[in-house]
């Protein structure tokens, strides 16, 4: 009898509330119920992603439309750099030549007239290439460190558009290299339609085709980056000397990472030919590979949620802040100059406010705030 008076008094001691301990809260039930694999659980953030994507892009006029398909590019891109300079540790200012590499060869391969090769093959085929570029130059340059390897890839952001222009009769010079617009598939208008109820003309498409490639490169990239892999570039970033010594190659690893990234600079070429409809080479100057570093740096080095926001700033900033000098009462040219200088200042807030970036702000926001929940239940318990 003493027994059984003895098991609830036990369990009721044992429980959160006796004992002073937080209750679990409706985050821990929901985590309870995410799947138990790394890539499962980031498959199920890319599908509700994707949802997401659907409902933007279905609510929105088609010149966001056309906005979110460069924002997409961007991210492509410098979601690759946040691999090869937020993880990795090798800074790069040549990954505008990168996805001049892609875009030509999607140009290239699709045709004027789009009679080519289908488009998914042509943007596998312009990464492919894109990734043996990367490779021959990450082994130049894998020796590399700190300014050298920021001058050496300076070099290939200099000398990649000037080929197009010595090889005019193939790459069009000055004028470029047209690239033809895909036409909508049928059976995307059909399943968009029953969806949505709303047509779908190339603009809506287009971003379609950058924010399904942009998914798809980020499941990835998450999943490499929690991996083995992932792990070894940190190593390689924190500390070469102890990374050596653990028996990493270093100048594996270094290639390694230069290839991850130069293929999604691929990828993010190739989309920009078919959005653009032209591969030029005053589409892939310094100021392109220095946009997207700084896109990574302000949203947050090594983070993919980080290079997202700063692709986000890097396409609707310039465009808002216009508008606000020109109801200011700027003229159109003086609002535009405005743009940039704003950008930098951005920029240079940033890096002195905030140098994990702004992802790494809302972080040390979220963290502070679950310490602050938990401190009044800690100091009962003690």
């Amino acid at each position: 009898m003493s027994q059984q008076t003895d098991e609830p008094a036990a369990a009721q001691a044992s429980s959160p509330v006796a004992t002073g301990a937080p209750r679990p809260g409706p985050l821990a039930a929901v985590r309870r119920r995410l799947p138990r694999s790394t890539f499962g659980r980031h498959a199920l953030v890319v599908l509700l992603a994707l949802v997401a994507v659907v409902l933007v892009l279905e609510l929105t006029s088609p010149f966001r439309n056309s906005q979110f398909a460069t924002m997409s590019y961007y991210a492509i891109a410098a979601a690759g750099l946040t691999v090869l300079t937020g993880l990795n540790g090798q800074i790069s200012l040549g990954h505008g030549a990168l996805m001049a590499v892609g875009a030509y060869t999607t140009g290239l391969l699709l045709g004027d007239d789009g009679t080519g090769l289908p488009l998914l093959l042509v943007m596998v085929i312009a990464a492919a290439v894109t990734a043996l570029v990367g490779a021959v130059v990450g082994a130049a340059a894998a020796r590399l460190h700190g300014p050298y390897l920021a001058g050496a890839t300076l070099a290939l952001a200099v000398a990649v558009p000037g080929l197009a222009i010595y090889f005019d009769h193939t790459l069009g010079g000055e004028q470029g290299l047209p690239v033809a617009s895909p036409d909508v598939p049928d059976w995307f208008a059909d399943a968009v339609y029953f969806l949505s109820a709303n047509e779908t003309p190339t603009a809506k498409y287009l971003a379609y085709l950058g924010w399904g490639t942009l998914l798809v490169v980020l499941l990835l990239l998450a999943n490499l980056m929690a991996g083995r892999i992932g792990r070894v570039w940190r190593a390689v970033r924190d500390d070469e000397v102890a990374a050596e010594l653990a028996g990493i190659r270093l100048g594996r690893v270094r290639v390694l990472a230069f290839v991850v990234s130069a293929v999604c600079a691929g990828l993010a070429g190739s989309v920009l030919g078919v959005v653009v409809r032209l591969a030029a080479p005053s589409g892939f100057t310094i100021v392109l590979s220095l946009g997207l570093l700084t896109a990574v740096v302000v949203g947050g080095l090594g983070s993919l949620e980080g290079a997202l926001l700063g692709s986000a700033l890097l396409v609707f900033l310039p465009p808002a802040v216009t508008n606000l000098g020109i109801g200011a009462g700027l003229d159109g040219t003086q609002a535009a100059q405005l743009a940039p200088f704003v950008y930098g200042v951005v920029l240079v807030l940033v890096m002195l406010l905030a140098p994990s970036g702004a992802v790494g702000v809302v972080k040390k926001l979220w963290n502070r705030s679950r310490t602050n929940r938990r401190g009044p239940s800690t100091r009962r318990t003690g």
